[in-house]
């Protein structure tokens, strides 16, 4: 028994070490596959196949794409595509085990792969380290398999299993719940395949319980993806419940039809050559073709299955009563650069645009979906008397406060985590500067609102214009963000923000001359000459951090993305 745990723990080691490895790869040519190449199901289900059967885990491909799900760089169209094909691409396992890990002695290659890997482990090239997990990863893989082997060869000397073989309906379920129960504390389907081949290869288990304990190790893997969903948001538990209807469904239909395709894996192995009792094959067979049926038959279903999961899965949104929290940032963005800096980004935007069209509108007494509408911006201006309702300062605490928080939180974590350039580290370091800007900004127009309230309403007409003046300022900046937002080509907006930002700053009272023209002609107090001088500067400065923010998150949002992927 000794021998089959220890064969049990050395193959769940390679398995890791295959994912460490394969990890050190898949931070520029995976992603970059996973954002490209999902455009269309079959591809999104071929790359899901393929890199499963490379990376021999579907836990790793359902963990990383989740991630990139919850980051936004994949639909969840295509990502349940990619969960698809890592369901068909996870029987390479099974023929893995099938044609050399049951056939030849592996242990005379698996010793020398552990210490030619573990050789290169201990170089300091990211890559030959890599290679190195990779291949030690194998050799581990393999001589798990031949000590569970030994030892099942040992224990049918004492008992034989199959005296507990279990026939018909009850025999079906007990040894599907069964292969369940053993996927669910290996934590890989791949590993509980190698475990019931290797069982079956000795005889300590009969074809037909085999074929339910297979059943259960896909129904029972769904728990990874179940579990990496925990730390995500809405997109990345909607994944992880399509992966568990996908096995479900898969699961059931194989039980039912498990006579007609054990038919069908007989007529198989004959056309090819295979004998009758050769179970192993046999049951490698079976296993591959209830995972391409469950494709094909839920194919058809995927937009029901989507409208289902977001009816079930609804994202929770905030009222105005009701503290703010992060949509896009969660722990599993930090696996992959990109993710991050595409979660920090949409996140970024998400709070600039809430601070912006609420807080700074409603703030200056302009309702946002007037910024946003097509009348102009002056008559605006001046049909906007009446003071709006809105403070300020509980705005911030509770719709700003804890995201710009979470914000500055994942961007220094994502620095300290991953190996950046100076250039991608540097990505980090605006994206926190640009929601400082947005900070500013709240506590700019806090400040500002006061005088605002006092002057817009003046009896003294040239005050009042002033500060109309002012209000129409920012409701040009406004808008004209608005409108960069809304395009699907923002750079062409880059010249008009550009030239605001300069308007801004040379349209000052104190710098264009307009105050010492006020009170020269003694138009104006002397309060409300230094109330203009100081409010006139921080519309400036309101106006350029404005500005500043949006051409980071729209004009140079996918520059900053592109620059991560040619990095890595």
């Amino acid at each position: 028994m000794k021998d089959i745990a220890a064969g049990i723990a050395i193959l769940l080691l390679g398995m890791t070490m295959l994912e460490q490895g394969f990890n050190t790869f898949v931070e520029g040519p995976l992603q970059k596959l996973l954002v490209r190449a999902t455009n269309k199901l079959y591809k999104s289900i071929g790359l899901g196949f393929v890199t499963t059967a490379l990376l021999q885990s579907s836990s790793l491909i359902s963990v990383i794409t989740i991630a990139f799900l919850s980051a936004g760089l994949i639909e969840l169209y295509a990502g349940i595509g990619i969960i698809f094909g890592a369901n068909i691409g996870t029987t390479a396992t099974a023929w893995l085990v099938s044609i050399f890990g049951l056939k030849i002695k592996v242990s005379a290659f698996a010793l020398p792969m552990i210490a030619f890997g573990v050789l290169f482990i201990f170089q300091k090239s990211k890559n030959l380290k890599g290679f190195g997990y990779i291949l030690a990863g194998l050799g581990f893989f393999f001589l798990g398999i031949d000590y569970m082997k030994v030892g099942f060869d040992i224990y049918q000397d004492r008992i034989d299993l199959t005296d507990y073989a279990m026939t018909g309906f009850w025999g079906l379920i007990v040894f599907t719940f069964i292969g369940v129960l053993v996927t669910l504390i290996l934590q890989s389907s791949s590993a509980a395949m190698a475990l019931i081949l290797t069982a079956l290869a000795v005889g300590h288990i009969t074809y037909n319980n085999s074929l339910a304990l297979a059943i259960g190790a896909n129904i029972g893997t769904t728990i990874t993806a179940i579990l990496g969903s925990l730390g995500t948001n809405v997109s990345g538990k909607r994944l992880a419940g399509a992966h568990f209807i996908f096995n479900l469904v898969t699961g059931l239909v194989a039980l039912a039809f498990i006579n007609l395709l054990s038919i069908l894996v007989d007529d198989i192995s004959a056309l090819i050559g295979i004998s009758d009792t050769n179970y192993i094959f046999k049951l490698s067979i079976f296993h591959t073709i209830f995972n391409v049926l469950g494709v094909l038959i839920m194919i058809p279903f995927i937009p029901s299955i989507i409208k289902l999961l977001n009816r079930f899965f609804v994202e929770k949104l905030s009222n105005k009563d009701t503290i703010a929290y992060p949509v896009y940032l969660n722990d599993s963005i930090l696996a992959y650069p990109q993710t991050a800096l595409k979660a920090l980004l949409d996140e970024s935007r998400r709070l600039f645009e809430n601070a912006t069209f609420e807080i700074v509108s409603h703030g200056l007494n302009l309702h946002r979906e007037d910024i946003k509408g097509q009348e102009k911006l002056k008559k605006i201006v001046a049909k906007s008397k009446e003071g709006l309702e809105i403070d300020v300062e509980e705005q911030y605490y509770n719709k700003i406060k804890i995201i710009y928080s979470k914000i500055i939180k994942y961007a220094t974590l994502a620095q300290s985590k991953f190996s950046l350039t100076p250039k991608n580290m540097e990505a980090f370091t605006l994206i926190k500067l640009a929601n400082r800007n947005v900070v500013e900004t709240i506590k700019n127009v806090r400040g500002l609102r006061k005088n605002v309230n006092q002057y817009m309403n003046s009896e003294n007409v040239y005050i009042r214009k002033e500060y109309n003046r002012l209000r129409h300022k920012i409701s040009q900046v406004l808008r004209e963000i608005y409108i960069t937002g809304q395009d699907s080509n923002p750079e062409m907006h880059a010249k008009k923000l550009k030239k605001l930002k300069s308007k801004a700053v040379k349209n000052d009272a104190l710098v264009d001359g307009t105050l010492d023209k006020l009170i020269r002609d003694n138009k104006i107090s002397s309060v409300m000459a230094t109330s203009l001088a100081n409010d006139s500067d921080i519309v400036a400065d309101i106006s350029k951090k404005l500005i500043e923010t949006a051409e980071l998150l729209y004009i140079k949002q996918d520059s900053l993305l592109a620059n991560l992927e040619e990095d890595n």
